[in-house]
């Protein structure tokens, strides 16, 4: 641990603004003259008293609920006090202020200032000492995270799994299944007498085969989890009027973007997280994409590039009640713009609205892509289910785990490692040395999913994003 990591802390533990109730946690050990002198007395363990809390002079701030969990049973690991009380800024201010003045008190026997003192919580520190006393895994303290960040019931559903330590246990299971695999082959090198045949008759391959269809397993719902906690960003293109910012309120099931008939009504980027299944998607309403000679206009238009440049996926929307050839060969370029400018992996899909209002002969004549009204939200349900199959959601019978990019990044590192360990054990005289490491190295990779293997700084980044009191 650093240094930091012994000193008490405190914050205010609820969201900024008004509310019924608010929390000033303190955690960390020597915090009895922090509760003496708040609470005027000694608390019962993991009971909930009600009382004063007091200022320096003895009045009092607030009248609430006082706890202290003793450690290790904390959620830190560590002493906790937890006061709630009513929830305006003033009073958790006062509180907070009041905890830090008893936090630098001078010690009543030996007549110094209380050593370490007491200091305002950084962002996240509370739940990274609950990983650093290993109360949580890695995993675990993401998951936390992300459940307070979920956007979607499913999301919240998914991250309480992982939180619980779900996704965990399934990376742990893989781990025990590999260090029993590492250590075969370890022992076959540390006693070269014994032959290949060793490692045949412990069936090695099958080991390895029996672990590579659990990582697949895992993976598959990782992956899930990470769409669920990510999302994907959605961009609406296509020429002026052709219905996109129709096409977005009708996702959205809102009014969020003006539509009048005058070709060039949208001159920035709307934007609106929706879900499909509990999956996240931001969609992003552009301005028409035509050679503008408004200077706003234009400045649109170039923004919208930049959207399209970014997108997760494009739906290019055509209108099917303007089939004249100027029109269509607008469409055409700006398709040919679209191919040569996103990446490959980027899917464009065809949306051709308004067919409510097309001419029977123009339907008759469309051939792939999504059929569509916006007005009437007939062909929407299509729409949804295509964007879900482009953002590659498929929801597995066990249920997803909330997993992030790291997790998914990791897992595939383990898997190209487990690649290289199957090529040498079919070789006839497979390199034990090179296995092992292929081995050990898969081990390292799952080790960073949970923590066992992490470096500091990328421990900093992780609980960084986390809020002050969490």
């Amino acid at each position: 641990m650093l240094a930091r990591h012994h000193d008490p802390i405190v914050a205010i533990a609820t969201a900024p603004g008004r509310g019924a109730v608010g929390i000033v946690r303190v955690s960390g050990k020597h915090i009895a003259p922090v509760i003496e002198a708040v609470c005027g007395r000694a608390l019962q363990p993991r009971q909930a008293t009600y009382l004063p809390f007091r200022d320096a002079q003895g009045a009092a701030i607030d009248q609430g609920l006082a706890l202290h969990f003793p450690a290790p049973h904390s959620y830190t690991g560590e002493d906790v006090l937890e006061l709630q009380a009513h929830g305006g800024p003033v009073v958790l201010q006062l509180l907070l202020a009041r905890c830090l003045e008893a936090g630098a008190a001078l010690d009543p026997i030996t007549g110094q200032a209380a050593v370490p003192r007491l200091r305002v919580a950084q962002p996240g520190e509370f739940t990274e000492r609950a990983f650093l006393n290993d109360k949580i895994d890695l995993a675990q303290a993401e998951a936390i995270a992300d459940l307070i960040d979920a956007s979607t019931e499913t999301a919240a559903r998914s991250a309480a799994r992982s939180m619980s330590g779900e996704f965990s246990l399934a990376v742990n299971t893989l781990l025990e299944q590999l260090i029993h695999l590492r250590m075969l082959v370890e022992a076959t090198l540390d006693f070269p007498e014994e032959d290949i045949d060793f490692l045949q008759k412990a069936d090695a391959q099958g080991q390895l085969t029996r672990l590579q269809t659990t990582l697949a397993t895992v993976m598959q719902r990782a992956v899930q989890g990470a769409l669920l906690r990510e999302g994907i960003k959605v961009v609406i293109a296509g020429q002026p009027n052709a219905g996109k910012s129709s096409l977005l309120n009708a996702l959205a099931g809102a009014e969020l973007a003006i539509v009048t008939p005058i070709a060039g009504t949208t001159r920035d980027k709307v934007s609106q997280l929706i879900q499909i299944e509990g999956v996240p998607l931001h969609v992003v309403d552009t301005a028409g994409l035509r050679d503008a000679l408004d200077e706003v206009e234009k400045i649109g238009v170039e923004r919208a590039w930049a959207e399209i440049a970014s997108a997760d996926a494009v739906l290019f929307l055509h209108d099917l009640t303007r089939h004249t050839a100027d029109y269509l060969a607008a469409d055409a370029h700006i398709a040919q713009v679209l191919a040569r400018e996103l990446p490959r992996n980027t899917p464009i899909i065809d949306v051709w609205n308004k067919s409510d209002a097309a001419d029977t002969q123009v339907l008759g004549s469309i051939k792939g892509g999504v059929l569509i009204s916006a007005k009437t939200g007939t062909g929407l349900q299509d729409l949804r289910s295509r964007l879900l199959e482009v953002a590659g959601w498929q929801a597995v019978p066990e249920g997803v785990f909330m997993a992030r990019e790291r997790h998914v990044r990791a897992l595939r590192q383990v898997e190209e490692q487990l690649v290289k360990a199957g090529m040498q054990l079919h070789t006839a005289q497979p390199a034990l040395d090179l296995l092992a490491e292929d081995l050990r190295q898969a081990q390292l990779h799952l080790g960073e999913i949970t923590g066992a293997f992490t470096p500091d700084d990328l421990l900093g980044e992780i609980f960084s994003r986390f809020c002050i009191g969490k």
